[in-house]
Order: structure tokens, then C-alpha cells, then sequence
């Protein structure tokens, strides 16, 4: 894993998430062992600046949160299309007299309920039915690698060996 950037005293920009020549010292199946890892170092007057988690073996997960439907779809465009009107409607309304300002923001709101609506099923309907879901996604990691920069490596090593689990069994 190549993850050495210049270091603030070389020449070029540092990366605020770059390491001099990063060296793994452990990797976990969880962050929160990891963020115990570099916790117990810093409990222990390690300089951890000089430590980075790093997330490996990414997965993409997707949660089905739902069905879609054209009611349902529709009612979407409606509430976007009125918050929408509603924006609009108080920014002009800023240019419009004390009289008018009900009407101008009823008006606005109407018509991006509207638009929204109309919007929203065009777009369900382009769509012929090749994704009638709806949905949350997330990337996670799977692994989590504890790095240190070589200079520390040794001393960050024999510090973990005192954490009991500190250091997991690279065989297991």
C-alpha cells in the first residue's frame, strides 16, 4: 500500500492523510478494536500524529428501503416541488409589495407542487420499470489496518504486545 506523501519538511504539499513510508501495524476486523488500538497508544504517550485507520476491502451495501409506485413517486414530487415553490416564492416575494406577498408565495407554492409532481411521475416513467425500488447505499470497509510511519513502527509494536488482543495473530 503506497500511501507515502511529502512530509511537511520535503519540498511539494503535504497531505494531511500522507505518512513518511507507513508501515502496517496491525489490522482488525472492526474499527472499534482499531480505534482501541490507537487509543491504547496514545494513553501510553506514543506520538500517534504519526498513525493513520485505514479502511480496507471496501463493499458497497445496498439497503431496499421500499417499493416504489406512481402514488408514491408522485407524493415525492409533490413535497420536493413544494419546498422548492416555497424558496422561490419567498425570494421574490422580496421584490414584491407587503400586499401581494400571500399571493405571490401561494402562487409559487402551487406551481412547484405541480412541477414537482409532473416531474417526478415524466422521470418514473422514463425509467420503465427497471428500477421500481427504492433504496440507501453505503460503502464499508471490511478490515481496518493500523499504519505508523516506519521511524515509530518498532516502539508503537512493543507498546500493542502490552494491550491484551493489541495485536491480533496475522495467521488467524
Amino acid at each position: 500500500m503506497s500511501m507515502g506523501t511529502p512530509s511537511p519538511g520535503r519540498a511539494g504539499t503535504a497531505s494531511p492523510l500522507g505518512l513518511d513510508f507507513p508501515q502496517s501495524l496491525a489490522v482488525y476486523d472492526d474499527y472499534a478494536a482499531a480505534q482501541k488500538a490507537v487509543d491504547f497508544l496514545s494513553d501510553h504517550k506514543f506520538p500517534v500524529e504519526q498513525c493513520m485507520i485505514v479502511g480496507t476491502d471496501l463493499k458497497r451495501i445496498e439497503r431496499i428501503t421500499g417499493r416504489w409506485s406512481a402514488g408514491r413517486v408522485a407524493v415525492g414530487g409533490l413535497l420536493s416541488g413544494v419546498w422548492l415553490g416555497l424558496f422561490v416564492g419567498l425570494v421574490v416575494s422580496l421584490f414584491t409589495d407587503d400586499e401581494s406577498f400571500l399571493a405571490t408565495l401561494l402562487a409559487c407554492v402551487l406551481f412547484g407542487a405541480a412541477f414537482g409532481v409532473v416531474w417526478a411521475l415524466v422521470g418514473y416513467a422514463l425509467t420503465r420499470g427497471q428500477r421500481d425500488f427504492s433504496s440507501v447505499t453505503a460503502v464499508v470497509a471490511t478490515k481496518y489496518e493500523v499504519l505508523v510511519e516506519h521511524k515509530s513502527a518498532a516502539q508503537a509494536r512493543e507498546l500493542l504486545a502490552q494491550l491484551p488482543g493489541g495485536l491480533p495473530d496475522p495467521f488467524a
